[in-house]
């Protein structure tokens, strides 16, 4: 039977096919929905974890206790995950263990575009890259049967483009019984000095012999057509080849590390002129450089953003085709919600001039105008840190109108070693926690305080203000972040103590409650055009030729706005 499926359904259907046990993830777009999917399978414990790291260290354990497992993440989740993927590449595995990652060309939800190809290398594990939904679900199952055959943690590269896109799947049934008896070895798994030198030996022969392998398989295809032109190519990328220059001879990259050198050195004497078509970095490009052999890419291709048909048909073929002009389509700026509960809080932060650190989640937003509530954001977790260094770096003149910002998923994520990190060291900043009850940036899944799995079954709910204080925090408050009036008041407080002090703004997210009517709002004849709503960036509040009006299609009935009107010219609409 097939079925059209998106390239990350179609990944956990390749899980479930392959037997797989046990999956851990923490969300991190493109990569959600795949440990979504997989949680429809009754035969899979699948679990959010509170961060990547822990979450392939629970993949980990399963597999050393004989079990297949999964792990998936988006690729600065590998960052956060590096130290157990290096040295399970040392142990090797038991049951199958694959890492299915989820790169971002382009940045449509991240901050980086770091390519994760350079993690497998790095770590000596093999990589496998699907161009679509059906590969998608046959490379992970070929993923498990490498990660058997050469005792090794095998990863899986996606993209934004197949992750999010919809191809036919062939679906077939699940594996019997994968469950491999569980013997100690603690040559194999303590790796302590003696154990990991012998274990280092063991990995560089597994390399060379996937590297002889590496020119049989069958995911690696030599396509030869008109041979003025070769293209070595993988992915996503491969199927704009496909459109844009049909005539091409291509070889088609399935296993992307460790590459196949002997079948790309064939493809090279076949083909008069030989490009790389890569997004990101030069990955291949570079190693193929290295065998000597003359090949174009990075300099006629970019490192940066996704590809596309019409510019692999313009740099390759010298077609130019025609695309929309730029200011074509109208630009639709990243926005918080109506109803957010975090716009008062920037709105806030702004007012009493408040420098905040922040973090990753749907707050990011409020760096942007008019809020522009946020002075730098790098990684999750980072925003405690941030605080605590600018503030030893200025002192605590400075840390009076210092706040950190970081969301409650994000807190359980990387967040909780920071703040231990204030209190030990004597910090006397404020540390603000966003709670709106999810993570929401990524599509409202669970957490470690919402009281539910990503099965939907009940779990205990970690009491963020009872932790905050269990680490060391005195001066706790709780705050409902529509209450303007407190919050500002709060703030003032907590922010001239010299004392390190944690406000957690709680409020669930707009677009969790979607059944609760609220009245809408509207400005009447008592407006000034005074431009303060304005200052609340609300996408619902805009100013016309008439003057300022709430469009009731968008108003999210939070009752924000009347807060900040200091001519009561704001009022309720009906329902």
């Amino acid at each position: 039977m097939k079925k059209m499926m998106l390239g990350n359904a179609a990944f956990a259907r390749g899980a479930y096919e392959a037997g797989v046990t046990v999956a851990a993830a923490y969300p991190g777009t493109p990569s959600t929905e795949i440990t979504e999917n997989i949680a429809k399978y009754d035969e899979i414990y699948a679990e959010w974890a509170p961060n990547e790291k822990v979450a392939l260290e629970v993949a980990i354990g399963a597999s050393i206790a004989g079990a297949r497992a999964v792990c998936c993440m988006k690729h600065v989740g590998v960052n956060v995950a590096a130290d157990p993927l290096f040295t399970v590449s040392y142990t090797g595995v038991n049951g199958g263990l694959v890492i299915i990652v989820a790169d971002d060309p382009g940045m449509h939800s991240s901050q980086n575009e770091q390519d994760s190809r350079f993690y497998a290398r790095s770590a000596h594990v093999p990589m496998l890259e699907p161009a679509d939904s059906n590969e998608a679900k046959e490379f992970v199952k070929l993923a498990f049967e490498l990660s058997e055959k050469y005792d090794t943690p095998v990863m899986v590269r996606s993209n934004t483009r197949l992750s999010h896109s919809q191809g036919l799947v062939e679906l077939g049934s699940r594996a019997g019984e994968m469950l491999k008896p569980y013997q100690k070895d603690i040559a194999k798994y303590v790796m302590m000095p003696g154990m990991a030198k012998k274990r280092h030996v063991v990995v560089e022969q597994r390399m060379n012999s996937l590297k002889a392998e590496a020119n049989e398989l069958a995911v690696n295809v030599t396509e030869y057509r008109e041979k003025s032109i070769g293209i070595v190519t993988s992915g996503v990328a491969y199927n704009y080849v496909r459109e844009a220059l049909p005539e091409a001879s291509t070889l088609k990259l399935g296993l992307v590390y460790p590459i196949p050198e002997k079948l790309i050195r064939d493809f090279a004497a076949q083909v008069e002129t030989l490009y790389v078509v890569e997004e990101l970095e030069p990955f291949f490009e570079d190693q193929i450089k290295a065998m000597g052999i003359k090949v174009i890419g990075k300099d006629i291709f970019s490192v940066q953003g996704e590809y596309s048909v019409n510019l692999i048909a313009e740099k390759i073929g010298g077609e130019k085709r025609d695309v929309l002009a730029p200011g074509a389509l109208p630009l639709r700026p990243p926005v918080m919600c109506p109803g957010c509960p975090h716009r008062a809080v920037f709105y806030a932060l702004k007012k009493l001039g408040i420098t905040a650190t922040g973090d990753i989640g749907c707050y990011t937003l409020g760096a942007l105008p008019p809020l522009q509530g946020i002075d730098a954001c790098v990684c999750m977790g980072a925003s405690i840190g941030m605080a605590m260094g600018m503030e030893k770096a200025r002192g605590k003149d400075f840390a009076r109108k210092l706040v950190a910002v970081i969301g409650d998923s994000t807190f359980f994520h990387s967040g909780i070693t920071g703040l231990v990190d204030m209190v030990y060291n004597g910090a006397t900043s404020t540390v603000i926690i966003l709670d709106n009850s999810t993570t929401g940036m990524t599509g409202h899944q669970d957490h470690p305080a919402t009281g539910k799995t990503v099965k939907g079954d009940i779990a205990y709910a970690v009491d963020i203000p009872a932790l905050v204080k269990a680490v060391g925090v005195n001066h706790v408050r709780v705050v409902d972040p529509f209450n303007l009036k407190e919050l500002e008041q709060i703030l003032k407080e907590e922010t001239s103590r010299e004392e390190l002090s944690v406000i957690i703004t709680k409020r669930p997210c707009a677009l969790l409650d979607k059944k609760t009517i609220r009245p809408t709002y509207m400005i009447t004849d008592k407006c000034k055009n005074c431009g303060v709503c304005l200052k609340l960036g609300c996408p619902a509040i805009k100013k016309t030729d008439k003057g300022m009006e709430i469009d009731a299609s968008v108003c999210n009935g939070c009752g924000l706005c009347p807060s900040v009107c200091a001519f009561g010219a704001i009022e309720t609409a009906g329902v």
